[in-house]
């Protein structure tokens, strides 16, 4: 019987201060990133914050997650000095995804950004972010949804001719909802896949690349089956990378 390769599957992992958990700083990451990882055949590994092992990082794996937290991007990674009172930063954190998301682009590895994973990902191919939706968008939904995160906020319209339309084959999907920032001015070469019905960008896709995709919802939550073909196309892209090592 010939042995399967499971594609490796590298997570970002949050970082959290003394207390809690630990009384030293920790890492941490919600269960269910390597749930959906694993559903959809994958074998999810956690990358801690060391920016200096970052291309040593993606050599060993097949395809990257850049997870989601609750902090916010530097403006200043945008070129704006004027930074919004709500925005928090986790500065080593932000520096690491960073580095390997560019490692992982430039070796041409899948690359999938969640929530605040995919607004750093947009910053890092050439975009800008909204500071703070209520602050640019008139008659913004409920970004932050009040309702639990694992049921629907809201939801988008997923653009025609895109890979994410092809991968969940619907016009719409139910999402949750967990931001106040959000994709700015689109750069070349980024192209917009999903939009909320107030105009908020909630997908970005790079066409030319084998597979970069970011949503700013949480896939991992397994909503709506658009969400498991989301990490299932993933998987499978990251597949072929896997065989390479066999």
């Amino acid at each position: 019987m010939s042995k399967v390769t499971l594609p490796i599957i590298g997570i970002t992992t949050d970082a959290e201060k003394p207390g809690g958990y630990s009384k030293f700083p920790w890492s941490a990451l919600r269960e269910n990133y390597g749930t959906a990882v694993v559903r959809a055949g994958g074998l999810p590994v956690l990358l801690p914050h060391e920016t200096e092992q970052s291309e040593a990082y993606v050599e060993a794996i097949d395809g990257l997650i850049v997870s989601g937290g609750d902090f916010d991007v530097d403006p200043r990674l945008f070129g704006v000095e004027t930074r919004h009172p709500s925005v928090r930063t986790k500065d080593r954190r932000t520096a690491f995804e960073a580095a390997v998301i560019r490692a992982a682009l430039a070796a041409d590895k899948p690359v999938l950004g969640i929530c605040g994973g995919q607004q750093l990902l947009h910053v890092v191919l050439g975009g800008s972010l909204i500071q703070h939706i209520p602050d640019s968008i008139t008659n913004a939904l409920a970004h932050e949804q009040p309702n639990p995160r694992d049921e629907p906020g809201h939801d988008v319209r997923i653009m025609e001719g895109t890979q994410l339309h092809r991968i969940v084959g619907a016009d719409a999907l139910p999402v949750n909802s967990s931001h106040h920032q959000a994709v700015g001015a689109v750069p070349d070469g980024v192209v917009v896949n999903a939009v909320a019905p107030d105009g908020v960008i909630e997908g970005i896709e790079v066409p030319a690349r084998r597979f970069c995709i970011g949503v700013q919802w949480h896939p991992e939550f397994a909503i709506s089956d658009g969400d498991i073909r989301l990490f299932a196309a993933f998987i499978d892209a990251a597949r072929s990378r896997a065989r390479s090592r066999d």
